[in-house]
């Protein structure tokens, strides 16, 4: 049981498993509300007219800050975020030897029009192109895929059929909470993943956001139903702040009712980072 509130820092006094397995289920975390600053996200979801979770978990400490804890624990479809992990296991598997490696366009227009032209790994992950990704899954394969998958512990671990392997992603079969973003995330900033040093490293650097002199932000936004009024549609901005020797993992996951609330997931990210102090 993880008890929580709204937007308030905690410290974990002890814990059944380590911080790392954040989210897991029978897991059973002790904690106590010693310091509980005057942390509001929820402003900024109001200001933003927005409706959705934050959960921020810092390395050092294991402090946790929350808005919507229950929602942080309701899996969702993983969208672009499983972007990460395909790009660790189409590394691993040598199906793209290297962040250089370039797919070739098939010529089919997307509706995204930066993703119409030949890319490589660091480009489509930035991009998002999700063509590319479509590519490296068929090219990995069920089986592997979904032994990966099931090795990494990730999700729902949900893929669907074969005739899913480029699409279980985009169509909501496999579903991640939150909590288990984090946790995942943790994992990736611990090289505590079944990859080789190499390949954490490789996908480590792709995922740069935005770099300062003061921090590193490395991260990967998510958009299930794009483009279809028929689904709810989900936004998800999730990654990790890396400030000296410490990180902070966040997960953000939003109801997407319009087009400007793309930005405003990220917006939303930043002033909750800032409201802590990290940014």
């Amino acid at each position: 049981m993880i008890i929580s509130l709204n937007c308030l820092i905690f410290t974990v006094l002890a814990t059944i498993k380590p911080a790392s397995s954040l989210g897991q289920s029978g897991d059973e975390v002790l904690v106590s509300v010693d310091i509980a600053q005057n942390v509001n996200f929820g402003q900024h979801f109001q200001e933003l007219g927005i409706e959705g979770s934050i959960i921020i978990a810092e390395l050092n400490s294991d402090r946790l800050w929350q808005h919507n804890p229950q929602r942080n624990q309701t899996a969702f479809p993983t969208a672009s975020t499983f972007k990460i992990l395909n790009s660790l296991i189409a590394l691993e598997t040598g199906v793209i030897p290297n962040e250089l490696a370039v797919l070739t366009w098939d010529g089919i227009p997307r509706t995204i029009p930066t993703w119409n032209r030949d890319l490589n790994l660091r480009e489509a992950f930035k991009l998002s192109a999700v063509w590319f990704y479509q590519v490296l899954a068929r090219r990995i394969g069920y089986e592997r895929m979904q032994q990966w998958i099931n090795q990494v512990n990730y999700g729902n671990q949900n893929i669907g059929t074969p005739e899913d392997i480029d699409q279980f992603w985009l169509e909501g079969n496999l579903q991640i909470t939150p909590q288990q973003q984090v946790q995942f995330l943790r994992r990736l900033y611990n090289n505590d993943l079944p990859f080789s040093e190499q390949t954490l490293t490789l996908v480590k650097e792709i995922m740069i956001y935005e770099q300062t002199p003061n921090y590193t932000i490395r991260a990967k936004t998510g958009w299930f139903g794009y483009g279809n009024e028929s689904l709810q549609n989900i936004g998800w901005f999730v990654g990790y702040v890396e400030t000296g020797n410490n990180a902070d993992f966040f997960a953000t996951n939003i109801d997407v009712n319009k087009p400007e609330d793309g930005a405003a997931r990220i917006e939303l990210t930043r002033r909750c980072l800032q409201d802590i102090g990290v940014l």
